[in-house]
């Protein structure tokens, strides 16, 4: 149920109890129709699918496009988590961010890493307090900076020209965010003689088809945090999005950077429990008695991509303790920056406890999966061997038939006679030799199965 805001009139509500069934009607239409189409057999099947599917959503999003972004944010606080996913990712990319400051914390955290967000090339912000909130200022040109007093400034894939006119203006030098990655592990974190503040540290980005680390350069300058990546991150967009609705949130630059490593350890930890899911769901295809060796390969699959996500996680939460230490040790921080690293500290020591369960979980269920390719392969070989052993005798007599001795001891009886009565005997040896098998496996079961019994306690 849709809960209206206090200025909202009852016809307001009731047109937005139709546009909120309208959509519900358009997703239910699009699982319907997809559901049917991807159980029919037909030429150019997944074109076909892919035009079905594409049908509803865009007029989902059409509809979506002509309300506002409040009775957006209230149509998808009140659809359920899978439907709410496939509304937002129909949802204007540059409306995201008006909407997403009007649904509640929850809504928020699942949307903001629920898709890729688009990138233009040299985006820039900077944000500023007002009011006790951060408040985000598009920066185009040189002239942008002259009229604000940021605390924050971010720039996301910018080019070699605005990373020099930036830094000019401010004092410093702006690194290449596309070398991050080549700097030591030593080199990360340091203290220019001018008082410069540089950090060097990953983030982690856990996307449906990908997950992967992204090196993020911080500089603390003049109490203003400078933050240079290549690309978006939900981490980032988050806590934008916190600190312009909420009063108080940040106060100063470290602030931020703080808040940052904090909403980078949730995100990780929001992407642990994604994890624990998915294993759990593997966890019960693997206890299935019979997997066949197309279930075992994508079971494997799947534990592959959950133990490279963990460790890609471990290795996040490690940097960012190293951060943090770093931090606390040079003495940047305020009593209450330092309580709130300290907190963030324990948090990530949390975070590696799940991490080691999760990796002897993932060892165990590759195990298993492995065993059960190895069992599947052994009653191949032993259906083979069976058989070799069935056919084994009617060899032997075979090669007797074709000698000369076979010839010498019918001769006289017609050929006929002799070679047919001498293929009954083969299959008879054969039959009698399976039946033999048959027997053998029977007793075998048995004695397994009392065995099994007699190992009960009582």
């Amino acid at each position: 149920m849709i809960e209206s805001p206090a200025q909202a009139t009852p016809p307001d509500q009731d047109v937005l109890m139709l546009h909120l069934q309208e959509v519900q009607q358009l997703l239910s239409r699009h699982r319907l129709v997809a559901d049917l189409v991807h159980r029919q057999d037909m030429p150019r099947h997944d074109l076909v699918e892919n035009l079905v599917q594409k049908q509803h959503l865009a007029e989902l999003g059409k509809l979506l496009g002509r309300l506002s972004a409040h009775d957006v944010a209230l149509i998808l606080g009140a659809l359920p988590e899978e439907d709410r996913l496939l509304a937002w990712n129909e949802v204007q990319e540059e409306r995201g961010d008006d909407i997403l400051e009007q649904v509640t914390d929850d809504v928020r955290e699942m949307l903001v890493g629920a898709r890729k967000p688009k990138i233009q090339k040299n985006m820039i912000n900077a944000f500023e307090l007002h009011n006790g909130r951060l408040r985000q200022v598009p920066v185009d040109s040189r002239g942008n900076l002259a009229n604000v007093k940021p605390i924050w400034v971010d720039l996301v894939a910018p080019t070699p020209e605005v990373r020099t006119w930036v830094g000019e203006f401010f004092g410093l030098e702006l690194p290449n965010p596309d070398t991050l990655t080549d700097l030591e592990a030593s080199a990360r974190f340091y203290v220019e003689d001018n008082g410069e503040v540089h950090l060097h540290s990953d983030f982690l980005l856990d996307l449906e088809d990908e997950s992967r680390n992204v090196p993020v350069a911080f500089i603390l300058h003049d109490d203003i945090l400078f933050s240079v990546r290549r690309e978006e991150l939900p981490v980032f967009r988050l806590q934008r999005l916190r600190a312009r609705t909420q009063p108080g949130y940040v106060t100063d630059g470290k602030d931020v950077l703080l808040d940052l490593y904090a909403a980078d350890a949730e995100y990780s930890a929001d992407a642990l429990e994604d994890i624990y899911a998915a294993l759990e769901t593997v966890g019960r295809r693997v206890l299935n008695p019979r997997i066949t060796d197309e279930e075992a390969a994508l079971i494997l699959s799947e534990i592959a991509r959950g133990e490279d996500l963990n460790g890609r996680i471990r290795r996040n939460v490690l940097d960012t303790r190293r951060a943090l230490s770093f931090l606390m040790r040079a003495k940047f921080l305020t009593v209450d920056q330092h309580d709130d690293a300290r907190q963030i500290l324990r948090d990530i020591e949390s975070l590696d406890g799940h991490t080691s369960f999760l990796f002897g979980k993932i060892n165990f269920l590759m195990d298993a999966t492995v065993g059960f390719i190895n069992i599947n392969q052994n009653q191949r070989v032993s259906a083979l061997t069976k058989i070799s052993v069935v056919f084994m005798p009617i060899n032997i007599l075979a090669g007797i038939g074709g000698m000369s001795e076979f010839s010498m001891m019918t001769q006289g009886t017609p050929w006929p006679i002799a070679y047919g009565g001498f293929i009954v005997g083969m299959g008879a040896v054969g039959w009698a030799t399976f039946l033999a098998l048959r027997y053998y496996d029977r007793v075998k079961a048995r004695k397994s199965i009392e065995a099994g019994r007699a190992r009960k306690p009582g």
